[in-house]
Protein backbone atom coordinates (compact mmCIF):
# COMPACT_ATOMS: atom_id res chain seq x y z
CA UNK A 1 0.00 0.00 0.00
CA UNK A 2 3.10 2.04 -0.11
CA UNK A 3 2.95 5.28 -2.39
CA UNK A 4 5.88 5.32 -4.23
CA UNK A 5 8.15 9.29 -3.67
CA UNK A 6 10.86 9.08 -6.30
CA UNK A 7 11.72 12.10 -7.57
CA UNK A 8 12.73 11.90 -11.28
CA UNK A 9 13.79 13.78 -14.47
CA UNK A 10 12.15 14.68 -17.89
CA UNK A 11 14.23 15.13 -21.00
CA UNK A 12 12.33 17.17 -23.88
CA UNK A 13 13.18 15.39 -27.38
CA UNK A 14 11.25 17.68 -29.42
CA UNK A 15 9.14 20.32 -29.42
CA UNK A 16 7.05 20.51 -32.67
CA UNK A 17 3.70 22.81 -34.17
CA UNK A 18 1.40 19.65 -35.55
CA UNK A 19 -1.52 22.02 -37.80
CA UNK A 20 -4.78 20.54 -39.21
CA UNK A 21 -3.85 18.29 -41.92
CA UNK A 22 -6.89 19.61 -44.84
CA UNK A 23 -6.29 22.87 -46.61
CA UNK A 24 -8.12 25.76 -43.81
CA UNK A 25 -9.49 28.44 -44.44
CA UNK A 26 -8.86 31.19 -42.03
CA UNK A 27 -11.95 32.56 -39.99
CA UNK A 28 -13.61 33.95 -36.68
CA UNK A 29 -15.25 31.95 -34.45
CA UNK A 30 -17.39 33.69 -32.19
CA UNK A 31 -17.93 32.81 -28.00
CA UNK A 32 -21.30 31.45 -27.35
CA UNK A 33 -23.08 33.50 -24.75
CA UNK A 34 -22.28 30.58 -22.31
CA UNK A 35 -18.84 30.53 -23.24
CA UNK A 36 -18.36 33.88 -21.73
CA UNK A 37 -19.44 32.80 -18.46
CA UNK A 38 -15.93 31.20 -18.23
CA UNK A 39 -12.71 32.76 -16.39
CA UNK A 40 -9.99 32.67 -18.66
CA UNK A 41 -7.52 29.70 -17.10
CA UNK A 42 -6.77 26.46 -18.32
CA UNK A 43 -7.59 22.86 -17.29
CA UNK A 44 -5.72 19.70 -18.36
CA UNK A 45 -6.17 15.84 -18.39
CA UNK A 46 -3.36 13.04 -18.25
CA UNK A 47 -3.83 9.80 -19.40
CA UNK A 48 -1.00 6.89 -18.64
CA UNK A 49 -0.91 3.17 -20.03
CA UNK A 50 1.33 0.50 -20.16
CA UNK A 51 4.14 -0.01 -22.85
CA UNK A 52 2.98 0.45 -26.81
CA UNK A 53 2.79 -3.01 -29.36
CA UNK A 54 4.65 -0.26 -31.87
CA UNK A 55 8.23 1.36 -31.41
CA UNK A 56 6.63 4.65 -33.78
CA UNK A 57 3.89 5.77 -31.50
CA UNK A 58 5.18 9.54 -31.88
CA UNK A 59 4.77 9.84 -35.22
CA UNK A 60 1.56 7.54 -35.49
CA UNK A 61 0.37 10.28 -32.62
CA UNK A 62 1.37 13.47 -34.22
CA UNK A 63 0.06 12.20 -37.46
CA UNK A 64 -3.36 11.24 -36.44
CA UNK A 65 -3.90 14.56 -34.42
CA UNK A 66 -2.94 16.13 -37.37
CA UNK A 67 -6.09 14.51 -38.56
CA UNK A 68 -8.06 14.84 -35.82
CA UNK A 69 -7.64 18.99 -36.04
CA UNK A 70 -9.12 19.08 -38.99
CA UNK A 71 -12.64 18.29 -37.21
CA UNK A 72 -11.41 20.59 -34.36
CA UNK A 73 -10.38 22.82 -35.50
CA UNK A 74 -10.70 25.90 -33.28
CA UNK A 75 -8.25 23.70 -31.33
CA UNK A 76 -5.59 24.80 -33.63
CA UNK A 77 -6.12 28.42 -33.52
CA UNK A 78 -5.93 30.91 -30.88
CA UNK A 79 -7.89 33.36 -28.88
CA UNK A 80 -7.35 37.01 -29.71
CA UNK A 81 -9.16 40.14 -30.27
CA UNK A 82 -11.63 40.83 -33.12
CA UNK A 83 -11.23 44.57 -33.56
CA UNK A 84 -14.36 44.10 -36.49
CA UNK A 85 -16.76 42.06 -33.53
CA UNK A 86 -15.40 44.50 -30.47
CA UNK A 87 -14.47 40.89 -28.41
CA UNK A 88 -11.97 38.26 -28.20
CA UNK A 89 -12.63 35.35 -30.66
CA UNK A 90 -11.01 31.82 -31.81
CA UNK A 91 -8.88 33.08 -34.54
CA UNK A 92 -9.37 29.83 -36.65
CA UNK A 93 -5.91 30.26 -38.69
CA UNK A 94 -4.55 26.56 -38.11
CA UNK A 95 -1.58 28.09 -36.35
CA UNK A 96 -1.05 24.49 -34.54
CA UNK A 97 -0.92 22.34 -31.23
CA UNK A 98 2.76 22.91 -29.73
CA UNK A 99 3.82 19.09 -29.43
CA UNK A 100 6.20 18.16 -26.93
CA UNK A 101 7.74 15.04 -27.46
CA UNK A 102 9.69 14.10 -23.83
CA UNK A 103 11.44 10.64 -21.93
CA UNK A 104 11.21 9.88 -18.66
CA UNK A 105 13.46 8.31 -15.91
CA UNK A 106 11.01 6.57 -13.84
CA UNK A 107 8.59 3.71 -14.24
CA UNK A 108 4.62 3.73 -14.12
CA UNK A 109 4.30 2.15 -11.12
CA UNK A 110 6.76 4.61 -9.87
CA UNK A 111 4.70 7.43 -10.42
CA UNK A 112 3.08 9.01 -6.95
CA UNK A 113 -0.38 9.90 -8.36
CA UNK A 114 -1.50 10.37 -4.72
CA UNK A 115 -0.01 13.78 -5.36
CA UNK A 116 0.04 15.26 -8.88
CA UNK A 117 2.31 18.16 -7.35
CA UNK A 118 5.01 15.95 -6.96
CA UNK A 119 4.34 13.37 -10.64
CA UNK A 120 2.29 15.59 -12.78
CA UNK A 121 2.61 19.32 -12.26
CA UNK A 122 5.75 20.71 -14.60
CA UNK A 123 6.55 17.07 -15.75
CA UNK A 124 3.99 15.02 -17.66
CA UNK A 125 1.67 17.68 -18.36
CA UNK A 126 3.17 20.77 -20.76
CA UNK A 127 2.43 24.62 -20.13
CA UNK A 128 0.48 26.08 -22.76
CA UNK A 129 2.33 28.82 -23.84
CA UNK A 130 0.37 30.02 -27.16
CA UNK A 131 -2.62 28.79 -28.35
CA UNK A 132 -5.96 26.78 -27.20
CA UNK A 133 -4.31 23.34 -26.87
CA UNK A 134 -0.74 22.19 -25.95
CA UNK A 135 0.11 18.28 -25.96
CA UNK A 136 2.90 16.06 -24.57
CA UNK A 137 3.48 12.48 -24.79
CA UNK A 138 6.16 11.07 -22.56
CA UNK A 139 7.89 7.93 -22.85
CA UNK A 140 8.66 6.57 -19.16
CA UNK A 141 11.71 4.36 -18.42
CA UNK A 142 9.49 1.20 -18.31
CA UNK A 143 8.29 1.71 -21.92
CA UNK A 144 4.81 2.74 -20.37
CA UNK A 145 3.46 6.23 -21.81
CA UNK A 146 1.86 9.30 -20.05
CA UNK A 147 -0.56 11.80 -22.28
CA UNK A 148 -0.86 15.24 -20.53
CA UNK A 149 -3.22 18.15 -22.74
CA UNK A 150 -3.32 21.30 -21.16
CA UNK A 151 -6.84 23.39 -22.49
CA UNK A 152 -7.90 27.19 -22.85
CA UNK A 153 -10.83 26.52 -20.73
CA UNK A 154 -12.97 29.65 -22.53
CA UNK A 155 -12.84 27.45 -25.76
CA UNK A 156 -13.90 23.60 -24.28
CA UNK A 157 -15.58 22.63 -21.23
CA UNK A 158 -14.51 18.94 -19.78
CA UNK A 159 -17.21 17.31 -22.04
CA UNK A 160 -15.59 18.58 -25.34
CA UNK A 161 -12.29 18.29 -23.93
CA UNK A 162 -13.19 14.24 -23.45
CA UNK A 163 -14.96 14.67 -27.23
CA UNK A 164 -11.52 15.39 -28.27
CA UNK A 165 -9.23 13.08 -26.89
CA UNK A 166 -11.98 10.06 -27.63
CA UNK A 167 -11.54 11.11 -31.17
CA UNK A 168 -8.16 11.35 -31.48
CA UNK A 169 -8.09 7.97 -30.06
CA UNK A 170 -10.72 6.76 -32.32
CA UNK A 171 -8.27 7.82 -35.86
CA UNK A 172 -5.47 7.02 -34.19
CA UNK A 173 -6.70 3.36 -34.01
CA UNK A 174 -7.77 3.75 -37.79
CA UNK A 175 -11.55 4.28 -36.50
CA UNK A 176 -14.46 6.62 -37.04
CA UNK A 177 -14.58 8.78 -34.58
CA UNK A 178 -17.79 8.03 -32.90
CA UNK A 179 -18.95 11.54 -32.38
CA UNK A 180 -18.35 14.60 -34.74
CA UNK A 181 -18.09 17.97 -33.35
CA UNK A 182 -20.20 20.54 -33.74
CA UNK A 183 -19.48 24.52 -34.05
CA UNK A 184 -22.68 25.25 -34.89
CA UNK A 185 -23.01 28.86 -32.98
CA UNK A 186 -26.76 29.80 -33.35
CA UNK A 187 -28.28 26.79 -31.28
CA UNK A 188 -27.09 29.07 -28.23
CA UNK A 189 -28.19 32.15 -29.62
CA UNK A 190 -30.44 34.20 -27.51
CA UNK A 191 -34.56 34.60 -28.23
CA UNK A 192 -35.62 37.44 -30.44
CA UNK A 193 -37.27 39.02 -27.18
CA UNK A 194 -35.08 38.91 -24.16
CA UNK A 195 -36.63 37.46 -20.93
CA UNK A 196 -35.11 36.15 -18.14
CA UNK A 197 -35.92 35.60 -14.09
CA UNK A 198 -34.20 36.93 -11.79
CA UNK A 199 -33.29 33.77 -10.66
CA UNK A 200 -30.16 34.13 -12.85
CA UNK A 201 -28.46 37.03 -10.27
CA UNK A 202 -28.57 34.64 -7.54
CA UNK A 203 -25.71 32.29 -9.85
CA UNK A 204 -24.20 34.73 -11.95
CA UNK A 205 -22.66 38.36 -11.16
CA UNK A 206 -20.83 41.07 -13.15
CA UNK A 207 -16.94 40.86 -11.71
CA UNK A 208 -15.20 43.27 -9.97
CA UNK A 209 -11.37 43.22 -9.75
CA UNK A 210 -10.46 42.99 -6.39
CA UNK A 211 -9.15 45.79 -4.44
CA UNK A 212 -5.59 46.74 -4.02
CA UNK A 213 -6.02 46.35 -0.70
CA UNK A 214 -7.34 43.03 -1.54
CA UNK A 215 -4.54 41.84 -3.18
CA UNK A 216 -2.08 42.81 -0.17
CA UNK A 217 -4.39 40.84 1.98
CA UNK A 218 -4.19 37.40 -0.10
CA UNK A 219 -0.56 37.25 -0.75
CA UNK A 220 0.03 36.64 3.04
CA UNK A 221 -0.92 33.15 2.94
CA UNK A 222 0.80 30.78 5.12
CA UNK A 223 1.70 27.38 4.12
CA UNK A 224 -1.71 25.89 5.41
CA UNK A 225 -3.85 28.06 2.85
CA UNK A 226 -1.72 26.93 -0.01
CA UNK A 227 -3.51 25.13 -2.68
CA UNK A 228 -2.24 21.51 -3.52
CA UNK A 229 -3.67 18.90 -5.68
CA UNK A 230 -4.75 15.04 -4.48
CA UNK A 231 -5.84 12.13 -5.85
CA UNK A 232 -7.83 9.46 -3.72
CA UNK A 233 -10.04 6.44 -4.29
CA UNK A 234 -13.39 6.21 -2.85
CA UNK A 235 -15.10 2.41 -2.63
CA UNK A 236 -18.53 1.77 -3.75
CA UNK A 237 -19.82 0.89 -0.51
CA UNK A 238 -18.81 4.25 1.32
CA UNK A 239 -20.37 6.27 -1.34
CA UNK A 240 -23.87 3.75 -0.87
CA UNK A 241 -23.35 4.62 2.92
CA UNK A 242 -23.45 8.03 2.90
CA UNK A 243 -25.93 8.32 0.17
CA UNK A 244 -28.32 6.28 2.35
CA UNK A 245 -27.07 9.21 5.07
CA UNK A 246 -28.01 11.97 2.65
CA UNK A 247 -31.41 10.66 1.49
CA UNK A 248 -34.55 11.46 3.13
CA UNK A 249 -37.73 8.77 3.67
CA UNK A 250 -38.94 7.90 -0.10
CA UNK A 251 -36.89 10.77 -1.70
CA UNK A 252 -33.10 9.54 -2.40
CA UNK A 253 -30.33 11.59 -3.22
CA UNK A 254 -27.72 10.94 -6.20
CA UNK A 255 -24.45 9.65 -5.56
CA UNK A 256 -23.17 12.80 -6.47
CA UNK A 257 -25.57 15.00 -4.60
CA UNK A 258 -24.27 13.23 -1.18
CA UNK A 259 -20.87 12.94 -2.16
CA UNK A 260 -20.94 16.76 -2.27
CA UNK A 261 -23.19 16.95 0.88
CA UNK A 262 -20.30 14.88 2.68
CA UNK A 263 -17.80 17.19 1.25
CA UNK A 264 -19.57 20.85 2.30
CA UNK A 265 -19.48 18.72 5.46
CA UNK A 266 -15.67 17.91 6.14
CA UNK A 267 -14.53 21.51 4.59
CA UNK A 268 -17.19 22.88 7.40
CA UNK A 269 -15.55 20.92 10.09
CA UNK A 270 -12.07 21.71 8.81
CA UNK A 271 -12.92 25.40 9.20
CA UNK A 272 -14.27 25.44 12.65
CA UNK A 273 -11.08 22.53 13.37
CA UNK A 274 -8.76 25.84 12.38
CA UNK A 275 -11.02 28.36 15.09
CA UNK A 276 -12.08 29.99 12.16
CA UNK A 277 -15.14 30.02 14.01
CA UNK A 278 -18.50 30.34 11.92
CA UNK A 279 -16.93 31.05 8.56
CA UNK A 280 -18.95 31.04 5.33
CA UNK A 281 -18.54 28.28 3.27
CA UNK A 282 -20.06 27.64 0.16
CA UNK A 283 -20.16 24.61 -2.35
CA UNK A 284 -20.86 24.87 -6.10
CA UNK A 285 -21.67 22.42 -8.65
CA UNK A 286 -21.14 21.84 -12.03
CA UNK A 287 -24.54 21.19 -14.30
CA UNK A 288 -24.33 20.66 -18.27
CA UNK A 289 -26.86 22.27 -19.85
CA UNK A 290 -26.79 20.19 -23.27
CA UNK A 291 -28.91 17.33 -22.42
CA UNK A 292 -31.69 19.98 -20.91
CA UNK A 293 -31.38 22.75 -23.70
CA UNK A 294 -32.22 20.03 -26.21
CA UNK A 295 -34.95 18.68 -24.31
CA UNK A 296 -38.26 18.44 -25.89
CA UNK A 297 -37.54 19.76 -29.30
CA UNK A 298 -36.56 15.99 -30.89
CA UNK A 299 -34.35 13.80 -32.08
CA UNK A 300 -32.21 16.29 -34.37
CA UNK A 301 -31.95 19.44 -31.78
CA UNK A 302 -30.70 16.66 -28.92
CA UNK A 303 -27.53 15.35 -31.28
CA UNK A 304 -26.61 18.56 -32.15
CA UNK A 305 -26.79 19.59 -28.39
CA UNK A 306 -24.79 16.46 -27.37
CA UNK A 307 -22.10 16.62 -29.95
CA UNK A 308 -21.52 20.83 -29.17
CA UNK A 309 -18.07 21.52 -28.60
CA UNK A 310 -17.59 24.55 -26.30
CA UNK A 311 -19.00 25.40 -22.37
CA UNK A 312 -22.50 24.32 -21.78
CA UNK A 313 -22.70 25.16 -17.91
CA UNK A 314 -24.51 26.63 -15.02
CA UNK A 315 -22.83 26.81 -10.96
CA UNK A 316 -25.54 26.45 -8.88
CA UNK A 317 -24.20 26.97 -5.25
CA UNK A 318 -25.30 27.13 -1.45
CA UNK A 319 -23.82 28.93 1.00
CA UNK A 320 -24.08 28.48 4.84
CA UNK A 321 -21.86 28.94 7.88
CA UNK A 322 -19.44 26.44 8.91
CA UNK A 323 -21.03 26.33 12.63
CA UNK A 324 -24.47 25.71 11.45
CA UNK A 325 -23.16 23.04 8.70
CA UNK A 326 -21.24 21.20 11.80
CA UNK A 327 -24.69 21.03 13.87
CA UNK A 328 -26.33 19.99 10.49
CA UNK A 329 -26.78 16.23 9.56
CA UNK A 330 -26.50 14.57 6.63
CA UNK A 331 -29.58 14.45 5.44
CA UNK A 332 -30.38 18.08 5.61
CA UNK A 333 -27.32 19.21 4.29
CA UNK A 334 -28.44 16.80 1.36
CA UNK A 335 -31.86 18.51 0.76
CA UNK A 336 -29.80 22.03 0.63
CA UNK A 337 -28.20 20.58 -2.06
CA UNK A 338 -31.06 19.27 -3.80
CA UNK A 339 -32.54 22.44 -3.62
CA UNK A 340 -29.77 24.54 -5.17
CA UNK A 341 -29.25 22.44 -7.66
CA UNK A 342 -32.71 21.73 -8.98
CA UNK A 343 -32.82 25.35 -9.78
CA UNK A 344 -30.45 24.97 -12.63
CA UNK A 345 -31.80 21.42 -14.27
CA UNK A 346 -34.09 22.37 -15.92
CA UNK A 347 -34.28 23.95 -19.57
CA UNK A 348 -35.55 27.52 -18.61
CA UNK A 349 -32.72 28.23 -16.65
CA UNK A 350 -30.68 27.84 -19.61
CA UNK A 351 -32.47 29.63 -21.92
CA UNK A 352 -32.61 32.77 -19.27
CA UNK A 353 -29.20 32.43 -18.73
CA UNK A 354 -28.00 32.72 -22.56
CA UNK A 355 -30.65 35.96 -22.49
CA UNK A 356 -28.79 37.18 -19.21
CA UNK A 357 -25.33 37.50 -20.87
CA UNK A 358 -26.51 38.97 -23.84
CA UNK A 359 -27.29 42.19 -22.53
CA UNK A 360 -23.90 42.16 -20.84
CA UNK A 361 -22.11 40.34 -23.21
CA UNK A 362 -19.33 42.97 -23.39
CA UNK A 363 -18.85 42.81 -19.47
CA UNK A 364 -16.75 40.04 -17.38
CA UNK A 365 -18.87 37.91 -15.92
CA UNK A 366 -18.21 35.41 -12.59
CA UNK A 367 -19.89 32.82 -10.46
CA UNK A 368 -21.51 34.19 -7.51
CA UNK A 369 -19.73 31.50 -5.56
CA UNK A 370 -16.28 32.74 -6.65
CA UNK A 371 -16.84 36.48 -6.63
CA UNK A 372 -16.04 37.15 -2.95
CA UNK A 373 -12.86 35.95 -0.47
CA UNK A 374 -14.84 33.08 1.80
CA UNK A 375 -14.38 29.51 1.08
CA UNK A 376 -15.77 27.97 -1.80
CA UNK A 377 -15.27 24.63 -3.69
CA UNK A 378 -16.72 23.65 -6.86
CA UNK A 379 -18.04 19.92 -7.25
CA UNK A 380 -17.60 18.74 -11.37
CA UNK A 381 -18.43 15.31 -12.22
CA UNK A 382 -16.43 13.23 -14.53
CA UNK A 383 -18.22 9.93 -14.02
CA UNK A 384 -19.67 9.90 -16.91
CA UNK A 385 -16.86 10.88 -19.42
CA UNK A 386 -15.49 8.14 -21.48
CA UNK A 387 -11.63 8.30 -19.93
CA UNK A 388 -11.55 5.12 -18.72
CA UNK A 389 -13.07 3.25 -21.94
CA UNK A 390 -12.90 5.31 -24.56
CA UNK A 391 -8.85 6.39 -24.71
CA UNK A 392 -7.48 4.27 -26.34
CA UNK A 393 -4.82 4.83 -28.86
CA UNK A 394 -4.53 1.53 -29.76
CA UNK A 395 -2.44 0.40 -26.71
CA UNK A 396 -5.34 -1.10 -24.95
CA UNK A 397 -6.92 0.48 -21.80
CA UNK A 398 -5.99 3.13 -19.57
CA UNK A 399 -4.05 2.61 -16.43
CA UNK A 400 -5.07 5.45 -15.21
CA UNK A 401 -6.62 8.59 -16.15
CA UNK A 402 -7.71 12.41 -14.76
CA UNK A 403 -8.12 15.89 -15.14
CA UNK A 404 -5.63 18.06 -13.62
CA UNK A 405 -5.55 21.70 -12.39
CA UNK A 406 -1.92 23.66 -13.13
CA UNK A 407 -0.35 25.83 -10.88
CA UNK A 408 -1.63 28.76 -10.33
CA UNK A 409 -5.01 28.33 -10.40
CA UNK A 410 -6.53 29.92 -6.71
CA UNK A 411 -10.28 27.91 -7.25
CA UNK A 412 -10.99 25.29 -4.81
CA UNK A 413 -12.01 22.57 -7.53
CA UNK A 414 -13.39 18.55 -6.83
CA UNK A 415 -13.91 16.46 -9.64
CA UNK A 416 -15.33 12.95 -9.77
CA UNK A 417 -14.07 10.21 -11.89
CA UNK A 418 -14.49 6.87 -12.93
CA UNK A 419 -11.91 4.13 -11.61
CA UNK A 420 -10.14 1.66 -13.58
CA UNK A 421 -10.44 -1.22 -11.49
CA UNK A 422 -13.77 -1.10 -10.24
CA UNK A 423 -17.13 0.13 -11.46
CA UNK A 424 -18.79 1.24 -8.63
CA UNK A 425 -15.57 2.86 -7.06
CA UNK A 426 -15.28 6.65 -7.86
CA UNK A 427 -11.77 8.43 -7.92
CA UNK A 428 -11.60 11.71 -6.64
CA UNK A 429 -9.54 14.92 -7.72
CA UNK A 430 -8.74 17.85 -4.90
CA UNK A 431 -7.31 21.12 -5.65
CA UNK A 432 -7.95 22.05 -2.21
CA UNK A 433 -5.91 24.31 0.27
CA UNK A 434 -3.42 21.98 2.42
CA UNK A 435 -5.44 22.83 5.56
CA UNK A 436 -8.17 21.06 4.22
CA UNK A 437 -6.41 18.23 2.74
CA UNK A 438 -4.88 17.54 5.55
CA UNK A 439 -7.94 17.56 7.99
CA UNK A 440 -9.56 15.09 5.39
CA UNK A 441 -6.26 12.73 5.51
CA UNK A 442 -6.76 12.86 9.58
CA UNK A 443 -10.94 12.92 9.89
CA UNK A 444 -12.00 11.06 7.05
CA UNK A 445 -9.39 8.47 6.22
CA UNK A 446 -12.87 5.84 5.49
CA UNK A 447 -13.84 7.98 3.00
CA UNK A 448 -11.09 9.29 1.18
CA UNK A 449 -8.25 6.57 0.58
CA UNK A 450 -4.59 8.16 -1.38
CA UNK A 451 -4.34 6.57 -4.63
CA UNK A 452 -1.87 4.38 -5.11
CA UNK A 453 -0.16 1.55 -7.47
CA UNK A 454 -1.83 -1.45 -5.58
CA UNK A 455 -5.36 -0.36 -5.93
CA UNK A 456 -4.63 0.73 -9.78
CA UNK A 457 -2.87 -2.95 -9.93
CA UNK A 458 0.21 -1.30 -12.48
Amino acid sequence: MAISTKNFSINVIEKVIVHAQEPWTDHWLPFTNLDLLVPPFDFGFFFCYKKPSHDNFRTTLKDSLSRALALYYPLAGEIMWNADAGENQIRCDNRGVEFTEAVADVELKELNLYNPDESIEGKLTPKKLHGVLAIQVTELKCGGIVIGCMFDHRAADGYSANMFISSWADITRSEPPSMLPSFQRSILKPRSAITYSSSINKVFALYEPPTKQNNITNNKCSDENVLVNRIYYVEGEQLNNIQSLASEDGCKRSKLEAFTSFLWKIIALSIEDSENFNEMCSVALVVDGRSRLSKGDGEEKEKLMASHFGNVLSVPFGSKRSQELKEMSLRDIGTEVHEFLQTTTQKDHFLDLIDWVEERRSQPLVAIAFASKEMAVMVASGTRFHIMDKMDFGWGKLAFGSCHVPFGRNDCYVMTLPSPTNANDWVVYMHLPMKHTSYIESHATHMFKPLNVDYLGI
